[in-house]
């Protein structure tokens, strides 16, 4: 069994495949046997958690999921344990190895109840083996009034919680809940997953973060079968990449770091609404994760202001030697960008398009057809949208690109060919003909305006200093992060602050 972190990079699996596993891995096993594993592992995991719990409580639902937690009842009650079992199964009609599973939980004594102990508290665990990943978000029917109750008591109760697999009406493939079973608060207690036989992309993106807490995972001794992956969890299967140089050689110079140029900063006259602040962010952000030159071209420049770093360049637009840049674009761009866009996306050889640009790009399809024209003349693209600026290039909605935030990422991979960074929790980078990766850093510290300009120049940096898109948006998303992680919790994380802590 895995504690998952954000060091390692793993492989992930949708439904689909985790159904082809199962079939094969119980084909050449006894009888019940993978259901058997995976209560013991449920078990283990449960005494590991909460090793002087007063009480387990143990919702089981009708199906397979509910059989692995009552072979996990049948194993905690063995060893000593004061147990409980709510199961909304029948004998007659519950699936082979769950009726199995049943018995076992009868033969050893399990005590069965309505609902849990009335002085279920904080020294307690329940666990949560109603569903499993028997649903999916697109199609399930809204939980009756029985499941529905069990549903509210694990949600509310303060007692840890430990769903088996999948937290109950959580799409794997996804992430995002069926209608009816989100929760309509956090949870007062902690939350805990163990993940049986694969890791599922829903666990890590949309409301799935939030919904497992801390993840674990048990592969039940199938994971030589394991089919190839249809996502990645981490960077590219990589080490981060060493922005700050510790590792460059001794005769290197600025140039060998890579020049990258901000566009962005639409001025007060334009619309009365100043945002020169978010092209700083981004250039400074790119200094600090370790360009070698750094330069802002500004849309209004009748402004003469003074960078808030003295390692920034001003510059004019038309002195920008585009073919031999890297350039950040869209950045405070405002409606300004429009006319700067057609030049840039022409001539940049590298380039992360973000916020107005995309903007640009999605209302307008001469600007759409010049950016796929882009990866025929080989230059590199990386795309940052969020999930309304995801909507407005798929000409769709937020809830619809939520929905499936990585059928969206590579829809919109696929039809601009290019890298997207769909950010939010659980950020997706997609690109064609690469594996999908989920980000499993950063929090809800980054929720805060200029954050994302922030990522933008830090991807500039990493495509300056030579990274392949794919590898560049999955590190730069992962240290941006990585970041916030690491944030001191007694201080307020601000842009400005995030862009110095990437050195």
């Amino acid at each position: 069994m895995e504690h998952i972190s954000s060091d390692t990079a793993h492989a992930l699996h949708g439904v689909a495949a985790t159904r082809t596993l199962e079939t094969a891995a119980a084909s050449g096993l006894p009888a019940h046997c993978l259901m058997q594993r995976a209560g013991a592992a449920s078990a283990r995991l449960a005494l590991a958690l909460a090793p002087h719990a007063r009480h387990i409580w143990i919702a089981c639902g009708s199906g397979n999921n509910g059989g692995d937690g009552l072979e996990a009842a049948a194993l905690l009650h063995q060893s000593g344990r004061n147990v409980s079992v709510t199961w909304l199964g029948q004998p007659g009609s519950a699936p082979a190895d769950a009726r199995a599973a049943w018995q076992r939980a009868v033969a050893a004594g399990v005590v069965f109840a309505p609902g849990p102990p009335a002085d279920l508290g904080p020294r307690d665990l329940c666990i949560d083996a109603l569903l499993g990943i028997g649903l999916s978000a697109a199609c399930a029917r809204p939980p009756g009034p029985a499941l529905r109750a069990l549903l509210d008591q694990l949600h509310t109760s303060a007692a840890a919680l430990l769903a088996v697999d999948i937290p109950s009406g959580l799409d794997a493939d996804t992430g995002q809940y069926a209608p009816g079973f989100a929760p309509d608060s956090p949870r007062p207690g902690p939350c805990h997953t163990l993940s049986l036989l694969t890791l599922k992309p829903g666990l890590f993106t949309a409301q799935g973060r939030d919904a497992c807490g801390s993840i674990w995972f048990d592969d039940l001794g199938c994971g030589a079968q394991a089919p190839a992956p249809s996502a990645l969890l981490g960077i590219d299967g990589r080490k981060p990449h060493a922005g700050t140089r510790g590792a460059a050689r001794h005769a290197s110079h600025k140039g060998s770091f890579g020049d990258v140029a901000v566009i962005g900063g639409e001025g007060l006259a334009a619309r009365g609404m100043g945002m020169t602040g978010a092209a700083f962010l981004a250039a400074g952000a790119a200094v600090f994760g370790g360009a070698g030159r750094v330069m802002v071209a500004l849309l209004d420049e009748g402004l003469t202001l003074a960078p808030p770093w003295p390692e920034l360049m001003l510059r004019r637009i038309d002195a920008l030697r585009l073919p031999d840049l890297t350039v950040v674009c869209g950045c405070g761009g405002g409606e300004a960008v429009r006319a700067v866009l057609p030049g840039v996306l022409a001539q940049a050889a590298r380039l992360v398009l973000d916020a107005d640009g995309l903007n640009a790009i999605a209302g307008d399809r001469a600007l759409a057809a010049a950016l796929r024209a882009r990866a025929s003349a080989g230059q590199a693209t990386v795309l940052t949208p969020h999930p309304l600026e995801a909507a407005r290039l798929l000409q769709t909605t937020t809830t619809q690109v939520q929905a499936d935030r990585l059928a969206a990422a590579q829809a919109l991979a696929d039809r601009h060919l290019c890298t997207v960074v769909l950010k939010g929790s659980g950020s997706v980078i997609a690109t064609p003909g690469k594996r999908t990766i989920i980000n499993p850093t950063g929090n809800a510290r980054l929720a805060t305006a200029g954050t994302g300009d922030v990522l933008a120049g830090l991807m500039g940096a990493r495509l300056a200093q030579g990274l392949a898109p794919h590898h560049a948006a999955s590190d730069a998303v992962y240290t941006h992060g990585a970041a916030a992680d690491r944030w001191p919790t007694h201080l307020a994380l601000t842009a400005s602050a995030l862009a110095t802590a990437l050195q």
